[in-house]
């Protein structure tokens, strides 16, 4: 078995927008495993933008990432070697191993470490629509923006692993699904393999007034449940587009990672069309993860949930594919493949 571990590590703030010299590439040594402990080799790590928001050392819903330490992340892998009777040398695993090759990890600890049954799902597929981003598009969806059917939903980032999810899960309920995203390549993929009802290419409407027009048409019966995941211009435009007493369910703020304030151009809609705004982090809803895991499981092994990967080779490659993950290069969930 290999006696060094490579590691990427936090090694400064950023100032602004983030960098690759914000990351330090390194090498350890492996530790001997005490009794209950489990090590594990990772075959594929999970890149997200959340991890923008721990870089700064601010006010927030958790804590900082420490500088000098490995990078926070779930991972997907196998035991590789066990102090631990309820694991195995072999069974495949899902937890937050963080940016690096292995992990050794406390079996005891609850939630740590999960196994997972590879027959149906594909390993990488529990870092993605198995995994914590389609239990995020399953919270977000079925207990804030409550779709009924007929009625209209909008996600932002749709060809992403959060928001592809969102849109089908809708579809599947009846719902108009309305996808916004970059690129006629991503919207095309929206429409024609992930089954959305439209898609707003917000690149080619970069202009606030045209983008809310394409919206507008996009939409003609209006808004009634909204997933945001990126917010500025397009949440200006949908909360213009929201039913009296729609639904918003805000998952994330890319727009304003790297630290540029996010005005709001309409405030008083929220009042004027009554509508329910809920911010909401997943793992505060560990109640919900067992519904949601079966049913999106169960999805993906009948092929009636897809979802797409983009896929970095090697620990090394970690920081450039999460730099291009906060500009919107990848196509789909972003992964770094390790085996």
């Amino acid at each position: 078995m290999n006696t060094v571990n490579r590691q990427v590590q936090l090694a400064s703030r950023p100032k602004g927008e983030a960098n690759a010299e914000n990351f330090r590439l390194v090498e350890t040594a492996m530790p001997t495993l005490a009794d209950g402990q489990v090590r594990v080799q990772h075959h594929y790590l999970s890149l997200d933008p959340y991890m923008r928001g721990r870089m700064d050392e601010s006010k927030s819903y958790a804590a900082s990432q420490p500088l000098g330490e490995v990078m926070i992340g779930g991972t997907v892998g196998a035991v590789v070697e066990s102090r631990h009777p309820g694991f195995n040398v072999g069974d495949k695993v899902v937890g937050m191993g963080g940016w690096q090759e292995y992990s050794v990890v406390d079996g005891n600890a609850r939630g740590a470490l999960r196994k997972v049954d590879t027959t149906h799902i594909p390993l990488s597929a529990y870092l993605g629509a198995v995994g914590m981003p389609g239990v995020t598009a399953w919270y977000g969806l079925m207990k804030i923006c409550m779709p009924k059917a007929g009625e209209t939903v909008v996600v932002s980032a749709a060809s992403g692993a959060v928001g592809s999810v969102v849109g089908q899960l809708a579809e599947a309920r009846g719902c108009r699904a309305v996808g916004i995203a970059g690129g006629p390549d991503k919207c095309r993929y929206v429409v024609e393999e992930l089954g959305f009802d439209a898609c707003v290419d917000y690149k080619a409407h970069a202009d606030p007034k045209a983008f809310y027009l394409a919206l507008k048409e996009a939409t003609p019966d209006g808004i009634d449940g909204h997933f945001e995941n990126v917010g500025g211009m397009i949440l200006d435009a949908v909360l213009r587009r929201m039913n009296a007493f729609g639904r918003i369910a805000l998952c994330g703020m890319i727009s304003g990672y790297d630290g540029e304030s996010i005005p709001l151009t309409h405030p008083q809609l929220i009042l004027v069309s009554r509508l329910k705004l809920e911010g909401f982090i997943v793992s505060e809803h560990m109640e919900v993860w067992p519904e949601a895991l079966k049913e999106l499981g169960t999805l993906v092994a009948l092929g009636k949930l897809k979802y797409r990967e983009s896929v970095a080779q090697g620990i090394a490659a970690a920081p450039e594919a999460f730099l291009g993950l906060l500009k919107g290069r990848n196509f789909g969930k972003q992964l770094v493949k390790l085996v």
